[in-house]
């Protein structure tokens, strides 16, 4: 037995008092997850075909682009929430469990960030292929 009153040991041990929070977030972003790959899934199939150049001509329309872009942003929170939820669980040193966490939310925001950023180009078109000029005719 320790020194001090058995509630003294056990202060700070208990709830953090987030995890109710925490819960309604994974569900928030799950709905919004549904709602927008169910929208990507209807619009692609209302193409008329799935060419390089159809797909990027509808997602350089604004609600196609917002839709995409909002799946992006839930997608990676939904999936570091998941993620931070098992950290917390398995990884049990503290130190290890920060260094992970710190490389989970580093990878999650990079990867969002990326992902945006690309969804940025296509919409724009800064990140199309420069036309090929036509082979001239006639020989050397």
């Amino acid at each position: 037995m320790g020194l001090g009153t058995p509630i003294g040991r056990v202060r700070g041990l208990g709830s953090s008092h987030h995890g109710s929070h925490h819960w309604l977030l994974q569900r928030f972003t799950a709905v919004g997850n549904l709602v927008t790959v169910l929208f990507l899934i209807v619009s692609l199939l209302l193409l008329p075909d799935l060419s390089h150049a159809t797909v990027t001509g509808w997602l350089s329309g604004p609600l196609p682009a917002l839709m995409v872009a909002l799946m992006i942003v839930s997608t990676f929170w939904h999936a570091r929430l998941g993620l931070q939820v098992l950290i917390e669980d398995y990884v049990h040193a503290i130190g290890n469990r920060f260094a992970v966490i710190l490389a989970l939310n580093l990878f999650t925001i990079v990867g969002a960030v990326a992902a945006l950023f690309f969804l940025f180009l296509i919409v724009t078109g800064a990140g199309a292929p420069a036309p090929v000029a036509p082979a001239a005719a006639g020989g050397m």
